[in-house]
């Protein structure tokens, strides 16, 4: 809308990415702040509380009868946003939306069964929620290869392209966005532990999506130029908007959860940015947290099953300091930190190339 006013109307303000970033921020955020108390309300009329999982630590049994789902509310409020302010004839902005709500729908379908069944927090089967995962990163994934998107790699410290990954790229795309998505949703055990590490890769993201899309500040960092892909900064804005306004009421003690219908599009939509701004392996940096807890999941499965030996008191990793005594909002602002440092090198290293 704001950008057909700048077309039609000759309000130029409204041409420029950062003006219509600023204006999707507020928008999400005022939307999600106003909608989210209703939808508490609602889900504790519905009883939409997802179970506490049995094996979790006994403080998490306090928790039982908090709303989950939230994360409906603060993709709805990022999806009008950019719907607002961004160029929608854009298809890295169609390949966005596209993300946000397919990966949305998965999480919701697997929240609502959870809720449905009551009786444990299985959701959908592992192999179910998979599937349907690489459907849905395949569909956003063939978009960016129909439209000729560079399927050259790069890495962190280094400015040219390491290779050509040609049609082998669709393969990687989907791993990444798969991977991004399940990493997020294995973090989201702790009030405001995934919320925030979220917020700051999304402003790495957008800052480099920013960067990448404009030809003179890409040329002075050294980057690739994507042309047009600046516009998904306003969605990246947009999102960090609605999360803030999600963490208001997600802080300890979280007043709703975001559920899987959060967790699985924040992933996914981080793991698109990455791909677009060509930093799929710098992602590895500005999602540290993440990745961290998946190597735990991963590191405990594997020891178990091959040693029957166990790594960690009990994994992901955010259990484990639980189980040694840490208390709740000592892990969550720890891991702030971490997320925060990693950050910090991930901006760095475009500079240092």
């Amino acid at each position: 809308m704001f950008y057909w006013i700048y077309r039609h109307l000759d309000i130029n303000i409204f041409q420029y990415i950062s003006v219509r970033a600023g204006i999707a921020f507020f928008i999400s955020f005022i939307l999600t702040m106003y909608l989210l108390p209703k939808f508490v309300r609602w889900a504790r009329s519905k009883n939409a509380s997802q179970p506490i999982y049995e094996y979790a630590p006994d403080s998490h049994q306090e928790k039982a009868g908090t709303p989950t789902m939230g994360g409906v509310v603060f993709i709805f409020a990022t999806i009008i946003a950019t719907l607002l302010t961004v160029k929608l004839n854009n298809f890295y902005v169609v390949g966005a939306i596209l993300t946000l709500g397919l990966f949305s729908f998965i999480g919701l379908k697997d929240d609502y069964s959870k809720i449905a069944k009551n009786e444990n927090s299985a959701g959908l089967t592992p192999k179910a929620k998979l599937i349907l995962q690489f459907f849905a990163a395949t569909i956003v994934a063939g978009i960016l290869i129909v439209y000729n998107h560079t399927t050259t790699l790069y890495t962190p410290f280094y400015k040219y392209p390491i290779f050509d990954m040609s049609f082998f790229a669709l393969v990687f795309w989907v791993l990444v966005m798969i991977a991004a998505s399940n990493a997020v949703n294995l973090t989201d055990g702790l009030d405001g532990l995934a919320t925030v590490p979220s917020i700051m890769a999304f402003v790495t993201l957008s800052g480099i999506v920013y960067v990448s899309g404009h030809a003179i500040f890409s040329s002075y960092l050294l980057l690739p130029n994507i042309k047009t892909s600046g516009e998904l900064a306003i969605i990246g804005t947009a999102m960090i908007g609605s999360l803030i306004a999600f963490l208001w009421y997600n802080c300890h003690p979280a007043q709703v959860f975001m559920g899987d219908s959060g967790s699985l599009p924040i992933g996914a939509f981080m793991g698109y940015m990455a791909i677009v701004a060509k930093s799929e392996i710098l992602l590895v940096l500005i999602g540290l947290i993440f990745v961290i807890e998946t190597v735990s999941v991963i590191l405990q499965v594997g020891s178990y099953k091959l040693r029957q030996k166990r790594v960690f008191l009990m994994a992901p990793i955010h259990h484990h300091f639980e189980e040694k005594g840490w208390k709740e909002n000592k892990i969550i602002v720890r891991f702030w930190i971490i997320s925060f440092m990693a950050n910090l090198v991930a901006l760095l290293s475009l500079k240092i190339r």
